[in-house]
C-alpha cells in the first residue's frame, strides 16, 4: 500500500467515526490453547496460528517466541505502524523505521522464589530509529503524535482494568 493508499484508508475511517462516533468503539479477540508442556498456539481473525513457546531453560522447546518477547514485538510494531500511519496523515515520507526493544525481568518473580518481586517486566526500554527527507522539527511533531498515541504503548503505562475468570470442569470460579 503506498503511503497515498494509507493516508485515503485512515481519512475514510477518521471521517466514518467523525459521522458515526459509535464506529470508534472496537473489541480485538484472540483465543490461546495449551498445546504441549509449556507450548502454546494463538489465534486472531483468519491468520495462521501463531506458535508460543519457551527456551529450554523455561521447560520449552523454542518453537517461538515467548509471551514477554511478544509484548516487545507487540510494543515495537505498534511504534513502526503508528509511524507510517501518522507519517502518511502528516505528509511526511519515512525512508525506515525499526525498533530495538528490551525488557528486563527477575525470574525470581515469575517462580515465586521473592514475594518482593513482581514475576513480569521490571522495565522496558526500546530505541527507534527513524530515517526521513523530512526536516527535524516535522519528525519531532511526528514523534511526539506516536509517543502519545501508540495503543501498545499507553496499555504498557497507563494502569487498565484487566479482568478474568476460571472455569474448572465447567464450573466458574473466581480467578
Amino acid at each position: 500500500m503506498s503511503q497515498q493508499s494509507l493516508k485515503e484508508a485512515l481519512s475514510k475511517t477518521v471521517k466514518g467515526i467523525q459521522d458515526n462516533p459509535v464506529m470508534s468503539r472496537v473489541v480485538f479477540e484472540a483465543q490461546t490453547a495449551l498445546v504441549e508442556d509449556v507450548r502454546c498456539t494463538g489465534n486472531v481473525r483468519n491468520f495462521a496460528p501463531i506458535v508460543v513457546d519457551e527456551p529450554p531453560e523455561l521447560g520449552g522447546q523454542d518453537k517461538g517466541a515467548n509471551p514477554v518477547e511478544l509484548l516487545l514485538v507487540s510494543l515495537g510494531a505498534c511504534q513502526e505502524i503508528m509511524y507510517s500511519a501518522m507519517a502518511s496523515m502528516m505528509g511526511i515520507r519515512l525512508d525506515e523505521v525499526k525498533v530495538n526493544l528490551k525488557g528486563s525481568l527477575d525470574l525470581k518473580g515469575l517462580f515465586g522464589m521473592d514475594p518482593a518481586i513482581p514475576p513480569g517486566y521490571q522495565k522496558i526500554t526500546y530505541e527507534t530509529t527513524l530515517k526521513s527527507p523530512a526536516s527535524e522539527e516535522e519528525l519531532r511533531k511526528l514523534v511526539e503524535a506516536v509517543e502519545s498515541h501508540c495503543p501498545v504503548l499507553d496499555t504498557l503505562v497507563r494502569p487498565i482494568e484487566v479482568t478474568g475468570r476460571v472455569t474448572i470442569n465447567s464450573v466458574t470460579v473466581a480467578a
